[in-house]
């Protein structure tokens, strides 16, 4: 009798662990294929945002002073910034993000480019910050500084950063690494007015730091 019932028993504990499994299964599969989806979705978005901004940048460049103003790029950077920190967040390391990321970081130094000439030959009002980070592991401290660097772009809308992965396998951001001569064991690095500073900067300095870039702005001579 007793034997009885703990075959039964063993057959409910059976059923039931199988049960959990491919329960388990099944959602694994029903997420990786949502996350898929979400991947491809984001990746269409930035796809299309990248070709709008780079359009956007060719007619700038064909633009006389008078028809340019300093809030003349729209929020571009910033939305594709938001959806690839999410994509990063939320979707993991993947070859897809990778490839994004990198998409992303030549969209910076173009627009990097490209604002700096307009604000020499057009005299707009603006400041720029190369800012290259790694992971938190290998860097303590660039968290806290791209808390920093977000509290001052939002006080000053003229304030324009470029976030850049050190590590990131892209030939366009290894020529920033050596033209500012920036070292991995020196991170977080900034560079403003050509300046480079490193380890962590507080608001009140780099405020400062920047405030007295818009001054020199003024100081330049027009463009033609």
């Amino acid at each position: 009798m007793n034997n009885n019932i703990d075959w039964k028993k063993y057959i409910i504990v059976f059923l039931i662990t199988g049960a959990l499994f491919l329960t388990a299964s099944y959602l694994s599969n029903y997420f990786g294929d949502k996350k898929i989806d979400q991947l491809k979705s984001i990746q269409d978005k930035i796809a299309i945002n990248i070709l709008s901004s780079e359009t956007q940048f060719s007619l700038l460049q064909e633009s006389s002073c008078k028809n340019i103003s300093g809030s003349v790029l729209s929020g571009e950077l910033d939305e594709l910034g938001r959806k690839l920190e999410w994509s990063q967040q939320n979707l993991g390391s993947t070859e897809e993000v990778s490839y994004l990321k990198k998409y992303y970081s030549l969209l910076q130094i173009k627009d990097y480019l490209l604002m700096k000439k307009i604000s020499l030959g057009c005299k707009v009002k603006s400041a720029f910050i190369l800012y290259f980070y790694t992971t938190a592991e290998n860097c303590s401290l660039c968290e806290r500084e791209s808390l920093v660097l977000s509290s001052l772009r939002d006080k000053y809308p003229e304030l324009r950063v470029y976030s850049f992965d050190y590590s990131i396998d892209l030939s366009a951001v290894k020529a920033l690494l050596q033209i500012y001569k920036i070292e991995d064991t020196k991170l977080p690095a900034l560079v403003l007015d050509d300046e480079l500073l490193t380890g962590f900067h507080g608001v009140e300095e780099l405020e400062s730091r920047v405030q007295e870039s818009f001054k020199l702005q003024g100081t330049k001579p027009e463009g033609d």
